[in-house]
């Protein structure tokens, strides 16, 4: 592999991954993030000041620059004629064989995820986009151990990839001498390699965008974009994005986010999750705004309905898709009872969603595919997405998407001791390279260990009470972490909890979750742990 001016790689490139990182795809990475990265350090320094002015008491509402967006008529680009059906979409890691499994599931699309379902290693990275080739050209197979087989049937999701978010690094990388941006690393690799091949093909290259907290940064994603079709010599509006919702500070600039993409929109998705935990960061110092236990917000309680409903409002008002959010139940193997009671609870889920406008919806696993798309058939019949479904019923204020209250709402101990197995669990998973893991018949992924770490962070620093009676402290946490990683050594076994890093997850648990700072994100300091 020859050298690239300016450009250092800090991880080792094995075998088949230098198809990856060619001194094209180097070069272009490179200008990439020499263009684009000043900006994005910009942006990032503008999310703390604005975090710094919700801490000083101003609460976040509607911005008055950009009133005029908001009220003129204006029009999103139309959905492309490639893409017009998202009724269902399955989402994972980009790891061979879930890959293929999710290809083959029966999904409208398969959202490939370098994210929140990934963890970050530079091997898994690497390999992600080799596979995102072989997924592209029809080539992606693997061999099990046991002998099983796995190749692509005739009939595949469309595949959409999601980058890793803006305040991400990509540690193995640096140009001209500074650590690159893992987004500009993730979509730069993704687009040079696989952008013509997909045209090749008749399809749009499709991106799903993790994270953002203002227009200015869907802004930044479109000069990207611009600058990418110019520079690659791609048709202007091959490539697409739909932005995921996930923070409360994005839920008040919608319309600006979906004007600021213009021709590279593709809608906006629901990310429930990450919204509950940027809900729980952004106003970590108000002792009046305590959520209760995760499984008690739901996506009915008010202010999840506000946001909810005014995602569907704003992107058929401009004409594009309004994607729901993940149901991560995982279906037992063992006890029809637990599937019964869940998938009623997934049903209800996407009835709801379907019933609402929603055009689509998510899923975790390749077995909650029929009962999502059954759902949505129901609304939708023969038509491919209800965005012509004007929801000019629904008025969301500002007060009624910060107002957390949950009717009968509570912390208790099991919501207490649920937040720290989990979050333990999972970042044992994470740090043995495995960002989607089943826990409880439910896919964890970073954004739900964000909940259970920051739920915990919340409660310890205000000293909540439990229903039961007790403070939550420090020293509460720091037994229940003990009894559970006792009840995890039992279950396991000696040897295969040996073999686990769980005493290092348990030390980011505790910097995360009990550290007199709230981090902004768990998995940036959990990245100095990985290969």
């Amino acid at each position: 592999m020859l050298g690239v001016n300016g450009v250092e790689i800090l991880g080792a490139v094995e075998g088949r991954q230098e198809q990856i990182l060619t001194p094209e795809a180097l070069t272009f990475v490179a200008e990439l993030q020499r263009r684009f990265n000043p900006r994005r350090l910009e942006l990032l320094r503008a999310r703390v000041e604005r975090q710094d002015q919700i801490k000083r008491g101003e609460l976040p509402g509607f911005l008055e620059e950009s009133r005029e967006v908001r009220e003129s008529d204006w029009q999103a680009v139309a959905p492309p004629k490639d893409l017009l059906d998202r009724r269902v979409e399955i989402t994972g890691p980009v790891e061979r064989k879930m890959m293929i499994n999710a290809l083959n599931s029966g999904a409208a699309v398969f959202m490939a995820d370098f994210e929140d379902a990934n963890s970050p290693t530079w091997a898994n990275n690497l390999n992600g986009h080799l596979n995102l080739i072989e997924a592209v050209e029809g080539s992606i197979n693997f061999r099990n151990p046991d002998g099983r087989e796995y190749r692509l049937e005739d009939r595949t999701a469309y595949l959409m990839v999601r980058p890793r978010g803006w305040h991400l690094p990509e540690k193995h990388l640096l140009i001209d001498g500074r650590t690159a941006s893992s987004s500009l690393v993730d979509f730069g690799l993704y687009a040079f390699h696989n952008a013509r091949r997909r045209l090749d093909r008749g399809l749009g290259t499709y991106l799903y965008l993790p994270k953002l907290e203002s227009h200015l940064e869907a802004r930044l994603w479109n000069e990207v974009f611009n600058f990418t079709e110019e520079e690659l010599r791609l048709p202007a509006g091959t490539l697409r994005a739909t932005v995921l919702i996930e923070t409360v500070l994005a839920a008040f600039e919608m319309d600006e986010i979906l004007f600021e993409l213009k021709d590279h929109s593709l809608g906006l998705n629901a990310g429930r999750w990450d919204y509950i935990f940027s809900i729980i960061k952004k106003f970590h110092h108000r002792a009046n705004m305590l959520l209760p236990d995760r499984v008690q917000v739901t996506m009915t309680v008010p202010f999840m309905r506000a946001y909810t409903e005014l995602l569907v409002r704003t992107c058929h008002l401009r004409g594009t898709f309004a994607m729901g959010g993940m149901a991560a139940f995982i279906p037992s193997r063992r006890d029809p009872e637990v599937n019964r009671v869940a998938l009623e609870k997934v049903r209800e889920d996407k009835v709801r969603e379907a019933g609402d406008g929603f055009d689509g919806t998510w899923v975790a696993h390749p077995d909650l595919v029929q009962v999502a798309t059954e759902c949505f058939d129901q609304v939708l019949g023969d038509r491919p997405n209800q965005i012509d479904r004007r929801r000019d019923d629904v008025q969301v204020s500002a007060e009624q998407l910060i107002d957390v209250a949950v009717p009968d709402g509570a912390i208790t101990e099991a919501g207490l001791r649920l937040n720290v197995s989990v979050g333990i669990q999972y970042l044992e998973s994470w740090l043995r390279g495995n960002g989607a893991a089943a826990i409880n018949n439910l896919m964890e992924d970073a954004a739900t260990a964000e909940i259970s770490r920051s739920q915990v962070w919340q409660w310890v620093h205000h000293r909540a009470r439990l229903r039961e009676g007790a403070e939550v402290s420090v020293e509460v946490v720091r037994r229940i972490e003990e009894e559970e990683l006792a009840a995890l050594r039992s279950s396991l076994g000696e040897e295969v909890y040996a073999r686990g890093r769980y005493q290092e997850a348990r030390e980011i648990f505790d910097r995360v979750a009990l550290g007199e700072d709230f981090e902004d994100f768990l998995t940036v300091p959990a990245y100095e742990r990985l290969d």
